[in-house]
């Protein structure tokens, strides 16, 4: 399962991701109209050459909303994109750095602060991602604070767009964030080679506990998530865990 996991999730160091290989450049329509409008314009009477200028107008429309669709990828920055894919109803997904994410962790008015990291082309991490929600609604009243911390590319209009659908369906009604960096510093930065992965936060912000796919052999659950914290909510003392003991900074 791992193998399939780190197959899909991009691992880091030196991979240049190749989820941008899955963007949308298959707008490259084959566009014959202007040849064959081109024969058709020497039916018209030679010498009447007034009647010829309106046929080029008519030629040059119809490739023109294509052409308005492909050409701006890269001219939006991630906020102007959450921006206009955030329509009406819609999940808010708030890019940041990740220094301002360390920054919203720190949560003094919670107990502890519980983070899931996801993509929305991440398919366990969609598929756990309601065990989130769930959490969010059974342990908020107890001093639970809940956000996901979400990998997709800014630069992607399309993944940043599946995010807040995905966000929308599955009614996250929490901090969303959108790491706003370059591909590959969310893995580093959180020193992990996977996802889905879990973070624990105090209210100081110090990790307290982390949750991840890194070793084949000791793949995390949700429950196991739960169980723990509902054991800190109570004041309990974790075991320890060498697997998930928080990473050396």
């Amino acid at each position: 399962m791992n193998s399939i996991l780190r197959a899909s999730h991009r691992p880091l160091l030196g991979l240049a991701l190749a989820l941008a290989g899955c963007g949308e450049s298959s707008d490259p329509s084959a566009t014959p109209a202007p040849a064959t409008n081109a024969s058709t314009a020497p039916t018209s009477t030679p010498s009447e050459t007034a009647q010829v200028a309106p046929a080029v107008p008519t030629t040059d429309a119809s490739p023109a909303p294509e052409k308005a669709e492909v050409t701006t990828p890269a001219e939006t920055d991630a906020t102007s994109k959450v921006e206009v894919a955030a329509t009406a109803g819609a999940a808010k997904l708030e890019p940041v750095k990740f220094d301002e994410f360390l920054k919203r962790v720190a949560n003094k008015n919670a107990k502890f602060t519980l983070v899931d990291v996801w993509a929305s082309w991440c398919i366990p991490c969609k598929e756990n991602f309601p065990h989130l929600v769930e959490m969010n609604a059974k342990f908020a009243d107890k001093g639970l604070s809940v956000a996901s911390l979400s990998f997709d590319d800014p630069a992607e209009p399309k993944q940043v767009k599946d995010a807040i659908d995905f966000l929308t369906a599955k009614k996250a009604a929490f901090p969303n964030y959108l790491l706003d960096e370059e591909q590959g510093v969310g893995y580093e930065k959180l020193n992990i080679g996977a996802i889905p992965a879990v973070f624990i936060y105090g209210p100081d912000g110090k990790e307290v506990k982390r949750y991840t796919m890194d070793d084949p052999n000791n793949q995390f659950t949700y429950e196991e998530v739960e169980k723990d914290v509902m054991a800190l909510l109570d004041g309990k003392p974790l075991p320890k865990d060498e697997k998930s003991k928080p990473a050396e900074k």
